[in-house]
C-alpha cells in the first residue's frame, strides 16, 4: 500500500500537471494576442489591485501573523510585508510592464539571400513559464504582469508563507485576464503550499519551457539540483564594492552606505567592501562609522580591524557568505588586479562595482570581473530590473545561456526565423 507522503506526491503531481496542461493550451492562444488586449489585462489588474488594497492588506496580516518564530527576522518580514504604499508599487509596476514595447514579433534581424530569400529573425514567447518563489508577494504580480506581456503563460507556486498574499494579489491579476477576455489559465497560481508542488513542477519538461527560482539558497540549490526543465537563476548574491586609490571620498562613502544598508535583504545589497590600502587609512574610518552608526555589525581583516576598534576578525568564510543581514566584511587590498582576483574568487557572479575617477582601471574592472552586471561609481542596489528601465524583472540570472542579468520581458522570448521566398528550390 502507497504511504502518505507518496499518495500526496501523487496527488501534487496530478494537481500540477492539470495546470501546466491549461497553461500550454493558453500560451498557443497568447502567442498571437494582440498588444493592446494584454495592456487591457495589466491596467485592469492595476485598477483592481487599488481598489482592493484593504483585502490585499488583510490577507498580507495573516501572512504575518502565521509566520514561524524562526523566521521572524527584520531582513524576512521586509521581503513578506505589503504597506500601502507597496501595493500602490505594485499597481504602478503593472503599468510599467504596460508601456513597455511588445517584444513579441520583433524583427531583430533580417537579411535578402543572393537567391532573393528574405530571412528574418523574430522574437516569439518561450512558452510556459514556472516560477518558484518564496516571501515576496510582489513577486505574483510582477512574474504574471512580466511573462503575460511577453506572451507567455505562468504558473506561480509562492511560498507558504506569503501564500494568503499571493492568492489575492492572484485574483487581482485574474480579474485583469477576464476583462481583457484572455484565457484564465495564461497566469496560474498553484493552490497549495504542498512541497510536493515543487518537485512536480520541476520534471513536467514537455508542459514546462523554462524554471526562475527566486528565494534562498537552499530553494536555489534544490530546484537546480532536480529540475529537468532549463533554470534561470543566481545561487546568491554576494556583491562587492571595490573602493580604488582614485576614488572620489565622498562617493566612496555614499555608495558604500547605500550598496550595504538601503536594503540588507535583497540579492543587490554589497556583502563585501574592498578597499585600496594606500587610502584606506584616509577613507576608509568615516565609511566604517556610518556603517556602524547604522547598526551594521563590521568584520574585517586585521589592517582594517587596527583602524577601528567595532571591526571583528573576519573568517575565510566570511569572503564567500551572502549576510542579506546587517553586516558587511572589509579587506584591504593592493590594487586593482588584487581586487579582481578576490571578486572573482569569492564572488557569486551577480553584482559587482568599483568606485574610482581613473576611467583606465574602471574599464579594466568592468571587462575582467566576471558578473552579470558590473558598476563603475554607482551603488549595487541598482541591480534590478525596473532600474534597468525594463519595467520589472522576472529574476536575476547569472547564468552565460540565454539570459544573464536582470530577466525582464525581451528575456523572456527566444526567437525564430521567418523565411520568405518566391518559389526557390535548393539545388
Amino acid at each position: 500500500m502507497a504511504t502518505r507522503s507518496a499518495v500526496e506526491e501523487a496527488g501534487a503531481r496530478e494537481l500540477v500537471e492539470g495546470l501546466a496542461r491549461a497553461a500550454r493550451e493558453a500560451s498557443r492562444a497568447l502567442a498571437e494576442v494582440r498588444t493592446e488586449d494584454k495592456n487591457r489585462a495589466l491596467h485592469a489588474a492595476a485598477t483592481r489591485i487599488r481598489a482592493d488594497a484593504q483585502t490585499l492588506l488583510a490577507a498580507n496580516a495573516r501572512d504575518i501573523v502565521a509566520l514561524d518564530q524562526t523566521r521572524r527576522t527584520e531582513a524576512f518580514i521586509d521581503r513578506l510585508k505589503l504597506t500601502p504604499a507597496g501595493i500602490g508599487a505594485l499597481a504602478e509596476g503593472l503599468e510599467t510592464i504596460a508601456a513597455l514595447p511588445d517584444p513579441v514579433g520583433t524583427v531583430i534581424a533580417s537579411w535578402v539571400r543572393p537567391n532573393g530569400l528574405d530571412i528574418a529573425r523574430v522574437r516569439v514567447p518561450l512558452g510556459v513559464i514556472g516560477i518558484i518563489y518564496e516571501s515576496r508577494p510582489n513577486v505574483t504580480a510582477d512574474a504574471g504582469a512580466l511573462c503575460l506581456k511577453s506572451g507567455n503563460a505562468a504558473i506561480l507556486r509562492g511560498g507558504s508563507e506569503s501564500y494568503h498574499s499571493s492568492r489575492a494579489i492572484m485574483d487581482c491579476l485574474a480579474a485583469g485576464l477576464a476583462e481583457a477576455g484572455l484565457p484564465a489559465s495564461a497566469i496560474q497560481l498553484v493552490p497549495t503550499t504542498d512541497r510536493a508542488a515543487v518537485g512536480a513542477m520541476l520534471t513536467l519538461p514537455e508542459l514546462i519551457d523554462v524554471i526562475v527560482p527566486r528565494g534562498g539558497k537552499s530553494l536555489i540549490e534544490r530546484v537546480q539540483h532536480e529540475s529537468r526543465i532549463p533554470v534561470f537563476a543566481h545561487l546568491d548574491g554576494n556583491c562587492h564594492v571595490y573602493i580604488g586609490r582614485d576614488a572620489d571620498p565622498e562617493i566612496a562613502r555614499a555608495v558604500a552606505f547605500n550598496a550595504k544598508m538601503r536594503r540588507t535583504g535583497v540579492c543587490g545589497a554589497a556583502e563585501t567592501l574592498l578597499i585600496d590600502r594606500e587610502i584606506a587609512a584616509a577613507v576608509l574610518p568615516p565609511i566604517l562609522a556610518d556603517l556602524a552608526a547604522a547598526g551594521c555589525e563590521l568584520r574585517g581583516d586585521a589592517a582594517t580591524v587596527a583602524l577601528d576598534g567595532r571591526v571583528v576578525l573576519a573568517t575565510a568564510a566570511d569572503w564567500d557568505t551572502e549576510y542579506l543581514d546587517s553586516i558587511i566584511a572589509v579587506k584591504q587590498v593592493d590594487g586593482l588586479e588584487a581586487a579582481i582576483a578576490h571578486v572573482n574568487t569569492h564572488g557569486s557572479h551577480h553584482t559587482d562595482s568599483i568606485i574610482t575617477r581613473d576611467t583606465e582601471a574602471a574599464e579594466r574592472f568592468l571587462a575582467a570581473v566576471d558578473s552579470a552586471i558590473v558598476l563603475h561609481n554607482a551603488s549595487t542596489q541598482f541591480a534590478d530590473g525596473g532600474e534597468f528601465g525594463m519595467g520589472a524583472e522576472i529574476g536575476i540570472s547569472t547564468g552565460r545561456l540565454h539570459a544573464r542579468g536582470p530577466v525582464g520581458v525581451e528575456q523572456l522570448t527566444t526567437f525564430k526565423y521567418v523565411v520568405r521566398g518566391s518559389g526557390q528550390v535548393r539545388p
